[in-house]
């Protein structure tokens, strides 16, 4: 991990925007700028705005624009719609920014607008999102088929290695939470023949309350589950209330994707058993320093230290670029994350 210096106190100013999107202004949180010396204005669009992931990956791009005088900021809209995101994309052409780095709800629903903003000279930097084509890079903290393998292994130690287990995505349309899943069901089916997945990919469209009501009506019809396994960092946290509520700690497993300020009061009390995630605040500069990279004329190569803990020797395969980010918490080690 990283460690995250304070902001520096002179020389800022807060800007508070907003972006008109359907004729509703969403907000942008107040941002740190060097708008005097800015020298690149990349903004970073999320899935959505105001849950603890993109929380925390804003952390890394205020840093990124407290250390190098970039005008780099986040937008996201409130609710995690790919359509929303193309709107807010659209803006920031009509805007001419530099760069935009974008974790997509839809990778496929933003191939079009992604291509005008490249035919524009908009630099384009993806992030969970391998399968784009419209970028200039794509970001990404680990090999997404390693790390889903990763989760089933835990998830199937803590069954015991048989029963019952399900899974979730954010959107069935979310490229790397597809990938992880597809991973650990094909590991599970090699090599874990008393495990049983009991239902198609469940989708919670990034909601924690979505997440709970659709474990509890998972619980209602397989009786019997003993694992799930969550994607979208809010997965995990709404499977854990349902499983707390219809008092079954202990007894069912849940693994995935999240982070301790989300999911640290079930692993304290044992709903959760282990959570995974990169530092979405580390992505963050990472995609900031590729999208100044290549505003710049610089390219990223195979073996490349980007300067961030985890990406100290990336793969790059093609356009994406690999890095070796993940980490896993448990109850015993929660207290050294205060993210």
């Amino acid at each position: 991990m990283g460690v995250f210096t304070d902001f520096k106190k002179s020389g800022l100013k807060k800007v508070a925007a907003g972006l008109a999107i359907g004729g509703t202004l969403v907000a942008v949180p107040l941002i740190a700028t060097h708008a005097q010396e800015a020298k690149h204005t990349i903004v970073t669009v999320v899935k959505l705005a105001g849950v603890a992931w993109f929380n925390r990956m804003e952390e890394g791009v205020r840093q990124y624009a407290e250390e190098t005088g970039h005008d780099a900021t986040q937008v996201g809209a409130a609710t995690a719609d790919a359509a929303l995101q193309v709107q807010l994309i659209e803006d920031l052409i009509a805007r001419n920014v530099d760069a935009i780095t974008v974790v997509p709800n839809s990778p496929e629903a933003l191939e079009p607008v992604l291509a005008r903003a490249l035919d524009q000279g908009i630099v384009v930097i993806g992030h969970e999102a391998s399968n784009l084509q419209n970028v200039t890079y794509d970001v990404e903290a680990f090999d997404n088929k390693a790390y889903g393998e990763h989760l089933m292994e835990a998830l199937a130690k803590g069954m015991n290695y048989e029963g019952e287990y399900a899974v979730f995505v954010g959107h069935l349309t979310a490229k790397t939470h597809n990938e992880w899943v597809d991973a650990a069901i094909a590991l599970q089916q090699e090599k874990y023949p008393n495990m049983k997945l009991v239902t198609a990919k469940i989708e919670s469209n990034e909601d924690q309350q979505t997440a709970y009501a659709k474990t509890r009506e998972l619980l209602r019809t397989y009786p019997n589950l003993k694992g799930i396994q969550g994607s979208a960092g809010t997965d995990v946290v709404g499977a854990a209330l349902a499983i707390e509520e219809a008092g079954l700690t202990g007894k069912v497993t849940i693994v995935g994707t999240s982070l301790v300020s989300a999911a640290g009061p079930y692993l304290e009390t044992g709903e959760i058993q282990m959570i995974s995630f990169w530092d979405p605040a580390e992505a963050a500069i990472v995609m900031n320093k590729v999208a100044s990279m290549a505003i710049e004329g610089q390219e990223v190569t195979d073996g490349m230290d980007l300067g961030v803990e985890g990406y100290n020797s990336v793969k790059l395969d093609g356009k994406v670029i690999y890095g070796q980010a993940w980490i896993d918490v448990t109850r015993e080690n929660m207290d050294e994350y205060d993210f």
